[in-house]
């Protein structure tokens, strides 16, 4: 679900559905060719994965919202 609304937010919801179906089919494919089954990646894994994105995309969501940010820092990395 993670990767449809991200992908429906760039490309709209028809190619989302298409893309996410596609993915699915392909993920399906390889665990039946290699008898392997399917390992869930949580649903924060683009989160995870992509920090800097997200941050930024909710600052200009924000900025969009006539809010002003001030500086920004990482938690992890300011401790």
């Amino acid at each position: 679900m993670a990767g449809f609304f991200r992908l429906k937010a760039r490309r709209g919801p028809r190619k989302a559905i298409m893309a996410v179906a596609a993915s699915i089919l392909t993920a399906v494919y390889f665990m039946l060719k290699d008898g392997t089954s399917y390992a869930d990646l949580r649903a924060d894994h683009f989160v995870r994965h992509d920090r800097v994105k997200e941050t930024q995309r909710l600052l200009r969501k924000l900025a969009l919202l006539d809010f002003e940010v001030g500086a920004v820092r990482d938690k992890k990395t300011a401790a």
